[in-house]
């Protein structure tokens, strides 16, 4: 099931956060987006066990962001990843949202083949965006109208 975040779900989010990413969010962090940032949408994919994926979105003017998305790792390649981006997707479309965007490691090739499969494409590179190594990110955008 997916639905919003809520303030009691900031914990369970942020260990999937800190098991995810190298430089994780902080709890403080969820807790702002929850409470405090008008832009922010959160989502969460929950079964039986609990809270095992994540997405957050902020929408701004026309253009939806992806601030992050991560799923446990046990629940990896099963379709949660997808499924929380098209929903989304859904979100940006239903706030009038016309383009969203996303920042990917550019070596993380599964996660750009599941963007890309939704429909997302190449924008740009940011150089050394990642500080935990320097990484370079690679801009991916949708068109929404499509």
């Amino acid at each position: 099931m997916i639905r919003q975040m809520t303030t009691q779900d900031v914990e369970a989010v942020h260990r999937i956060e800190v098991a995810a990413f190298p430089t994780p969010w902080t709890l403080d962090s969820f807790y702002y987006e929850i409470n405090e940032n008008q832009f922010a949408h959160y989502l969460v994919y929950e079964d039986h066990t609990g809270i095992i994926g994540f997405c957050g979105i902020w929408l701004v003017i026309d253009a939806a962001q992806i601030t992050n998305v991560a799923v446990l790792e046990q629940a990896r390649g099963l379709g949660i990843g997808e499924a929380l981006m098209r929903e989304a997707m859904r979100v940006a479309r239903e706030a009038n949202m016309d383009t969203m965007s996303l920042e990917v490691r550019v070596t993380n090739t599964v996660a750009q083949n599941l963007y890309r499969k939704l429909g997302f494409k190449n924008g740009g590179i940011r150089k050394g965006y990642y500080t935990d190594n320097g990484e370079d990110a690679l801009v991916m955008w949708v068109n929404l109208n499509e």
